[in-house]
Order: C-alpha cells, then structure tokens, then sequence
C-alpha cells in the first residue's frame, strides 16, 4: 500500500470511529491529497519529454492522482521505447510499464496522444476501440488523424473513481494495435 493510500485509509477508519463515538466532524475538513505516481522515462529515449506532456495531461484533469517523475528515485511506472506497437503492462493501480512503440508512430499515429492514453491504463482505464476519437482509450482505432490527447469527462471520472475507492485493476498487458486497420 502507498503511503498516500495508507493514510486515507487510517484516516477513513478513525473517522468511521468517530463516527460510532459519535464525535462531530469538522465541516469542511481539508481535501485529500493526491495520489502519486512516480514515473521513471529515462528509457523512453525520443519520446521523454511527449511522455513528461502525456503525464501533465492527466495532472491537469483529475485531483486523485498526480504523476510525478521520479528523480532518481523509485518508480511506480517505467516508461521504454521500442520498435512495435505502444502497450502497457498494468501491474496494479498507478504501477506498470508502458512501451512507447515506434510502429504507430511510423505509421502516423500522435505521439502525445499514444503517451496520454497509454497512461491511462495505468491509472485503471481499459481499450474501448470505439473509432470515436474525442474518447482518449479508444486509441488508435480513431486513426491517425486523432490528434486529441485529452480524455473525455467520463474518463476523468472513472480514473477518479479509481483512486477514491482504491480500485485493483486485474494485472495484464495492454495491447493497442487495432488488428482491423493492419
């Protein structure tokens, strides 16, 4: 358990305590702070710093969560580059590993928009492939005219909901190739 994930949750039980005391709670109280995600990019060669503006992408649309890198330091995330498709291996909530694949980029598809969306799944949000490009998972079944980085107010929410509740994606590897358009 991450620290910020164990104080809300010892946080949560002396409310709930406080609570069947019947002590009153402070109206008001401060907000929680965010979650955060360390993120080591020093392996995704060309696409450090599309990956540093997929992660302000995110940082600028939820509150629960925030990518950080790590400095050195620990990371939740590691981010490689390499010669296929883009994917993520989603290890649990904000932990994995994503590949940055030069295969969508050299078939024309955004850099930023693959690094925002492979992020995304490791904050909990699976493929949708619905062609819809103003829906950030559906990748790269929007084609490569997609340009748009940002996830839609649904996404925003699930990932919310995620990291409010501590949700525990199952672990798997993300594959984003759209085998139709091949």
């Amino acid at each position: 358990m991450t620290p910020p994930r164990m104080i809300r949750a010892v946080l949560g039980a002396l409310m709930a305590f406080a609570v069947l005391l019947g002590l009153p709670l402070q109206a008001g109280a401060a907000p929680q702070a965010a979650e955060v995600v360390t993120y080591d990019a020093s392996g995704a060669q060309e696409f450090v710093d599309v990956v540093n503006q997929g992660a302000e992408v995110w940082n600028q649309r939820v509150k629960n969560v925030q990518f950080q890198p790590a400095n050195g330091g620990p990371a939740d995330l590691t981010v490689l580059a390499d010669d296929g498709w883009p994917r993520a291996q989603v290890d649990g909530l904000g932990r994995g590993t994503v590949w940055m694949g030069r295969q969508a980029v050299d078939e024309g598809h955004d850099t930023l928009r693959i690094a925002a969306h492979e992020l995304g799944h490791i904050l909990g949000l699976p493929d949708r492939r619905t062609g819809i490009c103003e829906e950030l998972m559906s990748g790269a079944s929007a084609g490569t005219s997609c340009k748009n980085p940002n996830p839609n107010d649904a996404e925003i929410a699930e990932v919310e909901q995620n990291f409010a509740q501590g949700v525990v994606p199952e672990r798997r590897t993300y594959l984003d190739a759209v085998p139709a358009l091949r």
